[in-house]
């Protein structure tokens, strides 16, 4: 099965070291050392129209996540993060955009050739686009097929997992083109124990009994922005939360599975390597986690954790 292609669109302006530049000139030498050794470090944010404007996602946990991933790398970006925090919201307020995805990157750029990163010059870009749903416009209810990959998550102390980091995410594309020749829309990937660990790009929940298992960060797990606001969210609920090593066939037994992820937002799983889970469909804590979640994002309840950002 094919996954469907999802057609880019473009904005006006893009975010360069602090300057504004048309979209068709934000380009970069093929000398830099970003496409040769993949040392880029990234976010991804979302901004939702709400009844009182756009309002940007957990703006400033995924400013503070993207600092931690350059650190990590060594890479100093020129600007602080409240720079970096107000050239998000001022790059969709000149793109004019209600409801959009950002992305901002950080990358060593073309200067010095050589694995070396350090001669190489720290570039910084935020750009904004509309985007859909990542695994389709339907997935958020009927949910989506899914395998377990044969490529595991990198081991401790290979890369940092911790980090969002570009050079991670050849790792995830073994496991996202593997899953889409084999008709699946998502493979979930295990540690190196042989633990569930994450999604290419998402993290993983599972429901037993009532309680919300998810693994924990030791895992080769990214911490999730997401994530963390499922979690808050099943304490707000009173719905019981913890985090724990889950083997494989936990996840066939379970009666719902979801992934999280500020692409997939929250998507329940209904099969898992042709297995069904629980009924095969959307389960009901997924559904009320769905509800609480999109009704703060979407401005319809009280955004009792203050995860909304003005544009």
């Amino acid at each position: 099965m094919e996954e469907p292609a999802m057609a880019l669109e473009t904005s006006e302006k893009i975010w360069h070291n602090g300057k504004l530049l048309p979209w068709e000139d934000a380009r970069i030498h093929v000398m830099s050392h970003v496409i040769h050794y993949g040392s880029s470090v990234f976010e991804g944010i979302r901004c939702y129209q709400t009844p009182r404007g756009p309002r940007l996602v957990r703006l400033r946990e995924h400013v503070r996540r993207l600092f931690d991933s350059c650190h990590i790398y060594r890479m100093t970006i020129p600007f602080t993060m409240e720079q970096i925090f107000t050239a998000c919201i001022e790059t969709v307020r000149v793109n004019k955009l209600q409801h959009c995805y950002v992305r901002p990157i950080v990358f060593r750029g073309y200067g010095a050739f050589g694995v070396n990163p350090f001669p190489a010059p720290v570039e910084t870009y935020i750009i904004c686009f509309p985007w859909g749903r990542y695994l389709g416009s339907d997935a958020l209810e009927a949910g989506v097929d899914v395998c377990t990959s044969s490529w595991a998550r990198m081991s401790p102390n290979t890369l940092p997992t911790t980090a969002k980091a570009g050079a991670n995410y050849m790792n995830s594309q073994l496991i996202k083109m593997e899953a889409i020749v084999n008709g699946y829309a998502e493979g979930i990937a295990l540690d190196a124990a042989g633990y569930v660990s994450e999604g290419s790009g998402e993290n993983v929940f599972m429901v037993r009994d009532g309680t919300v298992i998810t693994p924990p960060i030791g895992r080769a797990v990214l911490p999730g922005i997401t994530r963390d606001a499922i979690m808050r969210l099943c304490e707000d609920l009173g719905i019981p939360v913890v985090e724990r090593s889950i083997l494989r066939e936990e996840l066939y037994i379970a009666d719902e599975v979801f992934l999280t992820g500020t692409a997939c937002e929250i998507t329940p799983v209904r099969t898992l390597d042709k297995i069904k889970i629980g009924e095969g469909k959307r389960g009901p804590i997924t559904k009320q986690l769905q509800d609480a979640y999109f009704g703060i994002i979407h401005g319809e309840r009280e955004d009792r954790h203050e995860w909304l950002t003005a544009v």
